[in-house]
């Protein structure tokens, strides 16, 4: 998340917040603000559309310090406001002559997209009013889709989701606007809910899944057939492979990382945080590792970026020098 007010001001804010790849083609990137005036998210969006391909208002960050500057999940109360942003951002895109007009420029070379993703109320009446409000006529709605973390505001992390909240939204909502899961999407074997979505996925698995809830017969799965897609943070960051059907994150991810940062340099230290998630133990069932705790210190140690391809090398068994190859 951007903090938009920020990034409308500071240059310096800009660099650090929003970096892109300069090779071609650039891969879909959806840029996500957080924002509590319609003025503010409108001219940030305005700055990024150039360079990404849309725009998303959190409000669904729980963070106390989000929510105490009205940010995040505290938006979750202010529909009116989340409304108006949309609107005015959607405006100033095609002020700005962007093609906003949602499934019709979809294969546009100048479409942009606006969305919001929000948490749920304890009485989810409050979250259908929400989304009512912020979606707008079916024959013009104001949002292009729609990502909900089916847990409210105070439910903690290691809480499972609300699947009879997110079933209840996509059933009503589902057919005026595509809604995408966020929350517990570690492995997608492993999902607590069937979806079309996963007919055609090739799963790849290092060891059995293991006992629970996901993989019980005796325990029928929540069928969500109007869900549109999925997203995740923290599980990506540990095995970027999780949407090509990988469960932890295998050697083949790390060697595209380095070859991709050879030829796009990353900051170090940003370099060594990204291989140590990756190298860490996974966010799913599956708890493999790549490395160890003992050797994941040795490759935090490593102080260039010379010293960094050595040592993964060694621990890849060359894997490294075959990507490079290819």
């Amino acid at each position: 998340m951007i903090l938009a007010k920020e990034f409308n001001r500071n240059r310096f804010a800009r660099d650090s917040d929003f970096t892109i790849s300069t090779s071609k083609p650039q891969p879909p990137t959806i840029v996500q603000f957080g924002a509590n005036d319609p003025q503010e998210l409108a001219r940030a969006s305005s700055l990024v559309a150039p360079f990404c391909s849309g725009v998303d208002l959190n409000c669904g960050c729980p963070q106390s310090w989000a929510c105490a500057e009205t940010l995040g999940a505290a938006l979750m109360e202010k529909r009116e406001l989340v409304r108006d942003m949309v609107v005015e951002t959607r405006a100033q895109l095609r002020r700005d002559g962007w093609a906003v007009g949602k499934e019709q420029d979809m294969d546009n070379p100048k479409g942009k997209s606006v969305s919001v993703k929000i948490r749920v109320h304890k009485d989810l009446r409050k979250t259908i009013d929400f989304i009512t409000t912020v979606l707008g006529p079916d024959q013009d709605r104001h949002i292009d889709w729609l990502t909900v973390h089916p847990r409210t505001r105070s439910t903690p992390s290691s809480t499972p989701i609300n699947l009879e909240a997110l079933e209840i939204l996509t059933s009503t909502f589902g057919d005026r606007v595509p809604i995408l899961l966020s929350g517990d999407v570690f492995a997608l074997n492993t999902l607590p809910f069937t979806s079309p979505l996963l007919a055609s996925t090739t799963f790849t698995t290092s060891s059995p899944p293991p006992p629970g809830p996901n993989n019980n017969n005796n325990n029928p799965l929540t069928a969500l057939p109007k869900l549109s897609g999925v997203m995740s943070a923290r599980a990506i960051l540990a095995n970027p492979a999780l949407y090509a059907g990988y469960d932890a994150c295998p050697w083949e991810a790390v060697s595209t990382f380095m070859n991709k940062a050879a030829r796009a340099p990353l900051p170090h230290k940003l370099m060594l945080h990204h291989l140590s998630e990756m190298c860490s133990p996974g966010m799913g069932p599956n708890k493999a590792a790549l490395l160890t705790k003992q050797e994941r210190a040795a490759m935090m140690a490593c102080t260039n970026m010379v010293d960094l391809i050595d040592f993964l090398d060694e621990k890849m068994g060359g894997i490294g020098r075959e990507g490079d190859d290819r």
